[in-house]
């Protein structure tokens, strides 16, 4: 599979217990939640999907230190009451016991794909910046992955001149944040939400060779 045009690299702690997602062709996909830190402090609770294949030469356990690489993806989750969820998770196509020193960046996420609705631009209560991005990353057997990121400060003032159908190329960060939804007149409940957080982005040109095209971020 090419995975040039989606690649996530994260190193964090295990939050929780693996828990079942699905089978198929007799391969079954676990869940878990992966905490990686911030500069500031704070954590990003990130949903890890990986196979029980690559689980079976070692034992993963709640508070374990690891390193993955694979996918930022997407895929619909059909609620009972009728709703469609836009749910994210970082596919793993490798994952390994780290030593949690942090001797590089445990967030970076690259992507090339397609602007696909009309740029978001507005600014805080605090005069900042920002743009609401939805890019479409193309994968294998015609799928497509659609991956919510926001641009901040002069990337934002950028990211709002963009049209749908560009190509572009987002070097960032994987980040959550928690938000109230309120579900009735006296039931509110904490959901989060899952974007890519800007830190270089431009427009793909076929003249740039791969050397020009590794990962930087800035």
């Amino acid at each position: 599979m090419d995975i040039t045009n989606n690649q996530a690299e994260v190193t964090g702690v295990i939050a929780d217990s693996f828990k079942f997602n699905h089978e198929i062709y007799a391969e079954k996909f676990y869940t878990f939640t992966l905490n990686i830190p911030r500069l500031s402090g704070t954590d990003d609770s990130v949903r890890i999907m990986v196979s029980e294949r690559l689980l079976a030469d070692d034992h993963f356990v709640i508070g374990d230190t690891v390193d993955i690489e694979g996918q930022f993806r997407s895929y619909n989750s059909y609620e009972q009451n009728g709703d469609n969820r836009l749910i994210l998770t970082v596919f793993a196509k490798d994952i390994r016991k780290s030593s949690g020193e942090y001797s590089h960046n445990p967030n970076t996420l690259f992507l090339n794909g397609f602007i696909c609705k009309p740029p978001i631009y507005r600014t805080t209560p605090f005069g900042r910046e920002i743009t609401d991005l939805l890019v479409a990353v193309n994968r294998s057997y015609n799928k497509s992955d659609y991956i919510p990121v926001i641009a901040w400060g002069r990337n934002a003032r950028y990211a709002k001149t963009l049209n749908v159908g560009d190509n572009v190329k987002i070097w960032g960060r994987i980040q959550s944040r928690n938000y109230q939804k309120r579900i009735a007149d006296d039931e509110v409940v904490t959901k989060t939400a899952y974007e890519v957080s800007v830190n270089r982005m431009e427009l793909a040109s076929a003249d740039k060779t791969d050397e020009e095209n590794e990962h930087i971020y800035i």
